[in-house]
């Protein structure tokens, strides 16, 4: 009752600074509102006709690509600038020297990124206004970027671009963090999860210390040098003896750790065994898990705040609606208040930037509807938002012909499917076989006549196979399946493929094995067939259930949790430059060590399972793109102590802090952070079709968001709620 009377209220009191009365401004008005509450934005923000018309400017398709894309370059001058990624390898024994922009090439570039950041930074202070911008935390750090980014630029150039140390490439991340609500959402949940974890680091490292203490006991240097294999190598000094065992946590270095002391007394194994099994398999799975439910708290709570926004735009957007046409006259009674004209609504709806296929939707609900449409059931049309995606397949073709309709019926059967696959399946056990027998044969012994017969007769099928389910289902029916999408691709490129061989070779023959010609060779040529081949047999995958489930989870991860997925790039970014300041050059390659003491060159020589023995030296921090891969090979810490050693002897020991910091945030933190939300998107999806058929699975275009991924375990907000945040809106003017 309060909400219902607190609302006419509210719908009787609104008016406008500086407009009365204006039917089109209130249109304009619910339009930006519904698009705010598809998009989950906020709706505090200026309301007036000029400040609507910028609005929906600056979150047009056209700004926000432009937008993306400034940030895309600004990101990837790093592989440019100094030191240059621009080289075919990035080991030191066989590198040429990069090559090197010159000065004022980037930092052109650059300066126009920077402007464009201004002036979105302006546009969108503007629009939200003074009050709003004193409470965003994130414009105000915004422009103290984008000012010390411009001081640094100023730098690099009156050092006519001799400056080592830029410290604007740390502040490049920022502007792909601000950009993207759901990043910052993420990036606010992990620092609130930090604290709530602190007690398992804690016991973790309390672990860690202990063993460390009691191994350093264990195995302390003794008279005999033959039984000090455990003490030189893994337990020397404290420093040495920690990183061993952090290593083995990781079990990176399992078995090698022991086998020195394993070697002279199987006992020995106790220790590490009970070390790495309280360690690895409890006390770390422990971290993950407390991480992903710490976490997932968290953003359950902000993703009710996206909830809130959504129904306060479609909320909003009824009260502008409700106004149109008495401007600020008050003395309209509580039942005009709380409703809004058919002929308005579909007016809004048809204005609203949004997908076709929820347009309609909600226009064929509001049909049920004459006149005027109370509140309750306006709210209940943008439920439509909410719901799965049902993909209706056009209607087949009709044919006058009984022979047309006879292979209609016949090819638009689902065992014409599974001949295919099956087809598809011989197709690839053929070229597995003579792959086989032809292993060992170098290109002179090979006869390719078998292979491309073969090729041919399939590529024949697959060819009757496209064209007669074209005829059954015509263009727009065969085009709405992706499977037949991904199918006809790879079928019209084996055909192209196989036009130029013939072009190229003629036609099979026994023993036909011709020279090379042209760009490719006949074998290079047969082996992009075979490949893609092998690739099409991917088209089993929408024909099972469970396999088209897990594919479908793999494309909604790619397009809607890119947010986790860009947040690991900005750590990647921060990780890499800071290596490049720290460890640029700091190892020498073979060809250059002239300079290095004997002591060295004894070292690098004579120890096993080295940096050096290994032949890592591709993966160093003398350049962007390799500072990348190494961050990758230790985040995936196989051999990740190998590069933590060469770093320490080649520089200080203090070395080791900056790797196992990055340990700590890539694989230990946000590496299962991922996992957990992989796990949760294919659960949503799981529950959701454990009902369904596979066609049935197919039909439905899921569009799986980290909203409605948690859509079951959220409140909906209260009247009483949204009127509140209307009342308080900052631009809408309330008596």
């Amino acid at each position: 009752m309060f909400g219902a009377h607190y609302s006419s209220r509210l719908g009787a009191i609104i008016s406008l600074s500086s407009y009365t009365g204006d039917e089109d401004l209130y249109l304009q008005q619910a339009v930006v509102f519904i698009e705010d509450a598809i998009q989950y934005r906020s709706i505090n923000h200026r309301v007036d006709a000029n400040s609507l018309r910028l609005y929906r400017w600056y979150y047009s398709r056209i700004w926000q690509w432009g937008l993306g894309l400034t940030i895309a370059v600004v990101l990837m001058l790093a592989f440019i600038e100094r030191p240059s990624s621009f080289s075919y390898t990035s080991d030191p024994r066989f590198r040429p020297p990069p090559w090197e922009p010159p000065c004022g090439l980037t930092e052109g570039i650059e300066i126009v990124c920077l402007v464009i950041f201004a002036i979105d930074f302006a546009t969108k202070s503007y629009l939200i206004g003074w009050e709003e911008f004193r409470k965003c935390k994130w414009l105000i750090v915004y422009i103290l970027a984008v000012s010390a980014s411009v001081i640094d630029w100023a730098l690099t150039l009156s050092m006519y671009c001799d400056q080592n140390l830029r410290v604007r490439r740390l502040i490049r991340p920022f502007f792909l963090l601000q950009n993207s609500s759901l990043m910052k959402k993420t990036l606010k949940c992990i620092k609130r999860t930090l604290p709530e974890i602190a007690s398992v680091i804690l016991l973790l490292a309390l672990h860690l210390c202990l063993f460390t203490m009691i191994g350093m006991l264990l195995f302390a240097k003794g008279e005999n040098p033959k039984q000090n294999g455990e003490w030189e190598a893994y337990f020397r000094d404290l420093p040495t003896s920690l990183s061993s065992l952090l290593v083995l946590l990781t079990t990176a270095n399992n078995p090698d750790v022991m086998i020195p002391a394993y070697s002279l007394n199987r006992g020995y194994s106790i220790f590490f065994i009970l070390f790495s099994g309280f360690g690895t398999y409890f006390l770390m799975n422990l971290l993950t898990a407390i991480v992903y439910n710490q976490f997932r708290g968290y953003l359950l709570m902000s993703v009710q705040a996206s909830i809130l926004r959504r129904r306060l735009g479609v909320r909003a957007a009824f009260e502008v609606m409700s106004c149109q046409g008495r401007g600020q006259d008050a003395t309209h009674s509580e039942e005009h208040v709380e409703r809004v004209r058919v002929d308005a609504s579909l007016q809004v709806m048809a204005r609203v930037q949004m997908k076709s296929y929820y347009r309609q939707a909600i226009i064929k609900v509001r049909k049920d509807y004459d006149g005027f449409i109370q509140w309750e059931a306006f709210r209940r049309l943008f439920d439509e938002l909410d719901k799965d995606r049902i993909k209706e397949h056009p209607p087949k073709p009709e044919y006058n012909s009984s022979l047309l309709q006879g292979l209609q019926l016949l090819f638009s059967h689902y065992y014409v499917t599974v001949v295919g696959n099956a087809v598809a399946l011989a197709n690839v056990m053929c070229i597995c076989t003579i792959l086989v027998l032809d292993s060992e044969k170098s290109m002179a012994e090979r006869d390719d006549y078998y292979m491309e017969v073969i090729n041919c007769f399939f590529i024949l099928y697959y060819l009757m196979e496209m064209s007669l389910k074209i005829l059954a289902f015509g263009w727009r029916g065969y085009l709405s399946y992706r499977n037949n999408i991904f199918d006809g691709l790879l079928t019209v490129c084996l055909l192209i493929l196989q036009i130029t061989i013939f072009a190229t070779y003629r036609l099979p023959f026994p023993k036909w094995n011709p020279a090379s010609r042209g760009l490719m060779s006949l074998w290079e040529m047969m082996r992009l067939v075979n490949m893609l081949i092998v690739v099409r047999f991917l088209r089993i995958i929408p024909d099972i259930k469970l396999m088209a489930l897990i594919a479908s989870t793999l494309v909604d991860l790619v397009k809607n949790l890119r947010a986790f997925a860009g947040i690991l790039v900005v750590v990647f970014y921060v990780f890499a430059v800071l290596g490049i300041w720290l460890f640029q050059g700091a190892i020498t390659a073979p060809g250059q060590m002239s300079v290095m003491s004997n002591s060295s060159m004894k070292n690098i020589t004579v120890e096993c399972g080295s940096y050096e023995q290994l032949g890592y030296w591709p993966n160093n921090f003398d350049d962007f793109a390799s500072s990348l891969v190494l961050l990758y090979n230790v985040m995936v810490v196989n051999n990740w102590q190998v590069f933590m050693d060469a770093y320490t002897r080649y520089t200080t020991e203090w070395s080791k802090v900056y790797f196992v910091s990055w340990w700590l945030t890539s694989s230990v933190m946000w590496v299962n952070l991922f996992v957990a939300l992989i796990l949760e998107n294919f659960i949503y999806k799981w529950d959701r079709s454990v009902m369904c058929s596979v066609a049935d699975v197919e039909r439905t275009g899921y569009e799986t968001t980290v909203q409605l991924m948690f859509r079951e375990q959220i409140q909906e907000p209260t009247e009483e709620e949204l009127v509140t945040q209307l009342h308080q809106h900052p631009h809408l003017h309330l008596s």
